[in-house]
């Protein structure tokens, strides 16, 4: 829904029940000054029936609607579904009365498009540009579902009818300290590159997610520092001044809140999913749309003690069959964890001076297993794998 002159329009959407589902293409607009509503019946080739697509505005007070999602069953018991990448003008032939004439165009934008996804979010920035963020795209198959998550930013220029991707330039003075590190170098100077080292080497920070059933995800963002950077040649440098630089960033998400106010956008929460776990974010992100140098944290999310990857399979089953009365077993689940822990019996412990890969192909079977059983039997091999690689360098990590 958008508010367009003295109306709010509605397109689209869906309806299901536990025997069908049905989804719409019909337009509906309900008067602000008279609080009635009106059916639509615009002329040409609007949108197929669709849900979770995003509309904007126009400054001339037309309405664009982008992308969406349907399904449709094949046969009995399976749906295939659809993602949308089309895009339409919905606009009116007519002098600001009520009975204006409504009018389908279809557009076909130029430049970099989208990729596709659903669960993106849209808002209106400066410059008559409206934005994407985020979203996921699922690939199905038969009854299970994995979905990439995206955290990039797209840009409409309304005017132009052309999409264009946002790209970080990074702070200016980290440039221009970079710049003045390798003239440094390049003439010789020994204490440019002892103050060069000081920040040396990835930084990493680490995020936790609490899931709606009490269980923690931890989200581990490796950022690259000056030291990596210094391995650049110069013409690599003024070819990337453009481009993203290994910044904080909001972490990959669908169906974020978005509002711009200023020439900032905020991103506020959204969710994301781990094998057949959902974890709801409540973190609030900001950005300078006509500088686009950087991320802001606002609000962190809220750490926790534990991590959900170290939880035994046993519990973790337990906890999720009882649902609401698990909440004094997970105290139990965690004081045996941490009782575990301590004697390092709960996984296959680090020898001394193992490399991590030495470590993985020896215990690689067990985290496999360990995945397994916290991801659900519904969950793809590889994305399995990937876990379990995953909670095999946590737990390498921490215990060398």
């Amino acid at each position: 829904m958008v508010a367009c002159k003295r109306q709010l329009i509605i397109f689209g959407g869906f309806h299901e029940s536990t025997r069908d589902y049905i989804y719409y293409n019909d337009v509906y607009a309900f008067n602000l000054d008279c609080f009635t509503w009106n059916k639509l019946a615009p002329s040409g080739i609007g949108p197929a029936p669709r849900s979770g697509c995003q509309m904007a505005t126009t400054p001339e007070g037309s309405i664009i609607i982008y992308g969406g999602y349907s399904k449709q069953r094949i046969k009995k018991d399976v749906d295939k579904g659809t993602l949308h990448t089309d895009m339409f003008l919905l606009k009116t032939e007519g002098a600001g009365k009520e009975e204006d004439k409504w009018v389908w165009s279809r557009l076909n934008p130029s430049g970099v498009k989208p990729t596709p996804r659903s669960g993106f979010s849209v808002a209106i920035g400066p410059n008559n540009r409206s934005l994407l963020f985020g979203g996921v795209h699922d690939e199905e198959e038969e009854e299970s579902i994995e979905g990439d998550f995206f955290n990039d930013i797209y840009f409409y220029d309304i005017g132009k009818n052309r999409w264009f991707p946002g790209q970080l330039k990074g702070p200016k003075s980290e440039k221009r300290k970079r710049r003045r590190g390798r003239q440094a170098e390049a003439e010789g100077a020994g204490d440019e590159e002892m103050e060069k080292q000081s920040p040396q080497g990835p930084v990493e920070i680490v995020k936790e997610v609490v899931a709606e059933d009490g269980t923690v995800m931890t989200i581990k963002q490796v950022i690259s520092g000056p030291a990596e950077e210094k391995e650049r040649s110069e013409s690599e440098e003024e070819e990337e001044d453009g481009a993203l630089g290994q910044q904080v960033e909001p972490c990959p998400r669908s169906n974020a809140m978005l509002a711009v106010k200023h020439g900032v956008l905020y991103v506020y929460g959204g969710m994301f999913e781990v094998g057949d776990r959902q974890f709801t974010l409540s973190d609030l992100y900001s950005i300078d749309l006509h500088k686009m140098e950087e991320w802001k944290v606002l609000v962190e999310m809220d750490p926790k003690a534990q991590e959900w990857l170290e939880e035994s399979e046993s519990d973790e089953e337990d906890d999720d069959m009882e649902g609401a009365e698990g909440g004094e077993e997970e105290e139990e689940s965690s004081e045996e964890e941490s009782e575990g822990e301590e004697g390092e019996e709960q996984h296959p412990s680090v020898q001394p001076d193992e490399k991590h890969a030495d470590y993985l192909s020896r215990t690689e079977q067990y985290w496999i297993k360990l995945a397994r059983s916290n991801m659900g039997p519904d969950a793809k091999e590889k994305k399995v794998v990937k876990v379990a690689h995953a909670m095999a360098k946590t737990f390498y990590e921490d215990s060398v």
